[in-house]
C-alpha cells in the first residue's frame, strides 16, 4: 500500500469531499476515487459513506484514521531522522603516502563536521584497495595512480601529484633541473615495496630505455627510504609531498622525473552501487573539492 493513498484518505476525511481533495492535491477526481477504492480493497472494509453532498467516515474509517495519522507522522519523523543522520562508520583504504601527507587535515575537518562518525583508515597498496572497494569491504579508496577508469567505479581525480627523484644534496643529480631516465644509469636505487604503482612505472621506464641500475634496497616504509637517501645509500622516486619538508630543511634534494608515463593523480574511487549518505557525500566534497563540483 502506498503512503500516497493514506495522504489522500486523510484529506478526504478532513474535507468530506472527493472533489475538494482532488483540487487540493492536484489529482483528477477519478484518481482520488481509485485510491480510496484500493485502500478499501486492501483493508477489506468500506471507509466512507455518503451523507448528502459529504463523505463521512464509517466505523472502519474512524479506526483507520488514527493509524493513518500515526503512519504519516512516523514516516515524516523517519525521513527527518535519516536525513539528519551524522553517525555511522566510514572505511577508507589508502596508501602510506596519502595517509601520512595528504589525508590528516581532511580527516581533522571531517571530524569537526561529523564528530559521531567512526572513520577507519586501512593501509594497503593500490591493487588491494581497489579490490576491497569492489567487494564492499571498504567504502572508498584514495589511490595514487595514473588516471583510473573502471565501469564499476566512480572516480574523482583530486589533483596531480608530482613525482621526484630524491637524492643527497651533494649528489651530482642535484645539479640538474630535472632527471631523465638516462641520468639514472649506474645509480643505486632505493625502491618502495612491490605493488606500488610509481615503482612499477619507474622500473618499466628503465627497462624500456635499457638503462642499467643497481637495485640496492627495498622498503615498505617511506621514512626508511628517506633515511637511506640522507645517508647517501642511493636515490629514490617518491611523491614530492613526501619530501617537501626534508628539502626545505636541506636534508634532501629533489628533482622532477622527466618521463611521459610520470603522470600520477590522487584519486577517490568508490563503487557505483554504493549508497551515498550525507556524511559520505560530505567527505567526497571535502576531499574532492572543485573536482566534485565539476
Amino acid at each position: 500500500m502506498e503512503l500516497t493513498y493514506l495522504h489522500t484518505f486523510l484529506e478526504v476525511a478532513k474535507s468530506g469531499s472527493f472533489t475538494q481533495t482532488a483540487e487540493k492535491l492536484g489529482y483528477a477526481q477519478s484518481s482520488v476515487t481509485t485510491q480510496i477504492q484500493k485502500l478499501e480493497e486492501s483493508y477489506g472494509a468500506v471507509l466512507f459513506e455518503r451523507f448528502g453532498r459529504r463523505m463521512k467516515l464509517t466505523h472502519a474509517g474512524e479506526v483507520l484514521l488514527g493509524y493513518a495519522r500515526d503512519i504519516i507522522r512516523l514516516h515524516g519523523e523517519s525521513k527527518e531522522a535519516v536525513s539528519a543522520q551524522h553517525g555511522g562508520s566510514l572505511a577508507i583504504g589508502t596508501i602510506e603516502t596519502l595517509a601520512a601527507f595528504f589525508l590528516p587535515p581532511h580527516l581533522q575537518a571531517y571530524q569537526r563536521a561529523y564528530p559521531e562518525m567512526n572513520v577507519m583508515l586501512q593501509p594497503g597498496n593500490e591493487p588491494a584497495i581497489i579490490e576491497a572497494v569492489r567487494t564492499g569491504e571498504l567504502d572508498l579508496g584514495i589511490i595514487l595512480d595514473p588516471p583510473f577508469a573502471d565501469p564499476d567505479f566512480h572516480t574523482v581525480a583530486v589533483r596531480e601529484e608530482p613525482l621526484v627523484i630524491v637524492m643527497h644534496p651533494d649528489h651530482l643529480l642535484a645539479g640538474i633541473a630535472e632527471v631523465a631516465v638516462s641520468d639514472l644509469a649506474g645509480e643505486s636505487l632505493i625502491l618502495t615495496e612491490d605493488g606500488c604503482t610509481y615503482r612499477a612505472m619507474l622500473l618499466g621506464a628503465l627497462k624500456e630505455a635499457a638503462v642499467g641500475c643497481k637495485l640496492s634496497y627495498e622498503f615498505g616504509n617511506l621514512e626508511a627510504i628517506k633515511q637511506c637517501v640522507v645517508y647517501g645509500l642511493g636515490v629514490a622516486l617518491l611523491p614530492e609531498i613526501v619530501v617537501r619538508e626534508d628539502v626545505r630543511l636541506g636534508k634532501l634534494a629533489a628533482r622532477p622525473f622527466a618521463h611521459p608515463a610520470c603522470k600520477f593523480y590522487t584519486q577517490i574511487i568508490y563503487a557505483k552501487k554504493k549508497w551515498v549518505s550525507k556524511p559520505f557525500r560530505h567527505f567526497l566534497e571535502q576531499v574532492g573539492g572543485s573536482a566534485m563540483a565539476g
